[in-house]
Order: structure tokens, then C-alpha cells, then sequence
């Protein structure tokens, strides 16, 4: 049963690549995503089981550049991925956006609770909202112009 539970989990942490390649269906080569959350858990460094470890792997395996922000876990993340191409490190959630072509949250920070989603609409190239932790209204998010995927909810919503 342990070995079924672990496999789950490994599974759900590539929930969020496999929505964004399902939005891209040519594939993730050359695009940006800019990934907001980096811990395992709000409120910490700690990045042993974090998701966002699967998610950036798989991203820059699938050819995509991905620009990374997290309110604490950034000299852990640094440390964890060290000097790799088509991975950088942001100073702030909308400097993250600069460049971007979809945004994709992985780690239910404070900070990220109460965005301007008409920034983060005209910051991003493709107006395309990855959600892993359900943060946001559906029609909050949909109002701004924003195409918003998140975990448990099939389609774009």
C-alpha cells in the first residue's frame, strides 16, 4: 500500500507539466514559463519532496526555459539545480513574468494569494495560468482575460 501511495504522489507532481502539455500540444520546446513557488510548503526552505523539483526537471527535459521565483527557498533552489541552461532565478514573482510565455504555481505563498491578473495577462505572451494549488476564483481569474488550468478541474476554466 506504502509503494501505491509514493507512486501517486510521484504521479501528482507531474500533474502540472502534463496540463501545460496538453495546452501545448506541439510541444514545450523553446517556451518560457515562469514558476511561481519553489518549497515543498509555504513558510520554509525545505525542498526534499518539493513538486517544483519534478516540475522544473521535466520542463527543461521537455525543452522549455523556466524562470523561477519562491519568497525563501531560493539559495536552497540554486544550491539543488546549481548553473543549468534554460533555468533562472527571479528576484521577484512579476520580474519571473518578464519574458514569459505561461506562468505555472506550484507553492501556495502568501504573497501569490492576491495577484494583479491584468499584469500577469499582459506580462505573459500566451494568457495561460497553471494553478497547482487552486489558489485563485475561477471567474476572478477568467474576468482578467487569462486561460486558468489547476489541479482537480478539467479544462480551461
Amino acid at each position: 500500500m506504502l509503494k501505491a501511495v509514493e507512486a501517486a504522489n510521484e504521479t501528482q507532481k507531474r500533474v502540472l507539466v502534463d496540463k501545460l502539455k496538453a495546452r501545448f500540444p506541439q510541444g514545450l520546446q523553446g517556451l518560457s514559463v515562469a514558476l511561481w513557488g519553489l518549497a515543498f510548503k509555504p513558510n520554509t526552505d525545505d525542498m526534499r519532496e518539493a513538486p517544483s523539483r519534478i516540475v522544473v526537471e521535466s520542463l527543461l527535459a521537455e525543452g522549455a526555459r523556466v524562470c523561477a521565483y519562491d519568497p525563501v527557498a531560493m539559495d536552497e533552489a540554486r544550491r539543488i539545480f546549481g548553473s543549468r541552461d534554460g533555468l533562472s532565478f527571479a528576484e521577484g514573482p512579476m520580474q519571473a513574468l518578464e519574458q514569459a510565455d505561461v506562468l505555472m504555481i506550484v507553492t501556495e505563498w502568501k504573497e501569490f494569494r492576491s495577484p494583479d491578473f491584468e499584469a500577469i495577462r499582459q506580462a505573459l505572451r500566451h494568457p495561460v495560468v497553471i494553478d497547482g494549488r487552486n489558489m485563485y476564483a475561477p471567474p476572478l481569474v477568467r474576468a482578467s482575460g487569462l486561460e486558468y488550468y489547476a489541479i482537480g478541474r478539467t479544462g480551461a476554466v
